[in-house]
């Protein structure tokens, strides 16, 4: 990796970057196809399946508690950002206005673009995920996923769905894009596992 972009972590960072990472200097944007341009006025959000059916608008999700976190942010292309700062809604406080099938296992993040990833409940309903609106600040920026992604800072980053407009709920494991297209089902950064296997 080009030292221009990249770094090795340092050995007092051995605890936060997980094997075959370097540390990126900047934010890197990686994204297969075109970005989609969504307004908030234009953004819906959708929930069904094993799920009370239900909408939310830009309005609704500002309605939710609001947070302020950060996270690490660990990419499969071997590149990690330490110390991200995002606002935006827990997943958790997100299921909670719910009505969650107790039959349902994993979800399906579904997202403008036609991208989808998939995730455990259990790895999903992590109370350090989140729905992020806001980066460092600033509107989440459409190149990083705006006007919404979710940030599951515990898996790789393409777990952290871009541009995601709908969550299905599912009795079953069911693979996403990029699971379709060779990597792990699940991608545990501490693990490595980046591709193939459950």
């Amino acid at each position: 990796m080009s030292r221009k972009f990249f770094e090795k972590p340092e050995l007092s960072q051995s605890d936060r970057v997980p094997p075959g990472q370097y540390l990126a200097k900047g934010f890197p944007v990686l994204s297969y196809g075109e970005t989609p341009q969504v307004s908030t006025d234009q953004w819906l959000f959708k929930v069904w399946g094993l799920v009370e059916n239900k909408s939310f608008d830009w309005s609704d999700l500002m309605n939710l508690p609001q947070q302020e976190f950060t996270a690490d942010f660990h990419c499969v292309t071997r590149w990690s950002k330490l110390d991200v700062t995002w606002r935006g809604v827990k997943i958790t406080d997100l299921f909670a206005a719910l009505k969650i099938d107790p039959k349902a296992t994993h979800v399906l993040q579904h997202c403008y673009g036609g991208y989808t990833t998939n995730l455990s409940l259990e790895d999903f309903a992590r109370p350090e995920n989140f729905l992020a609106h806001t980066l460092n600040g600033e509107p989440l920026p459409a190149d990083h996923g705006g006007p919404l992604r979710s940030v599951v800072p515990h898996l790789y980053a393409w777990k952290s769905a871009k541009w995601i407009n709908g969550i299905e709920f599912l009795d079953h494991d069911e693979a996403g894009f990029w699971e379709r297209n060779g990597y792990h089902m699940r991608g545990e950064p501490w693990a490595e596992q980046r591709y193939g296997g459950r």
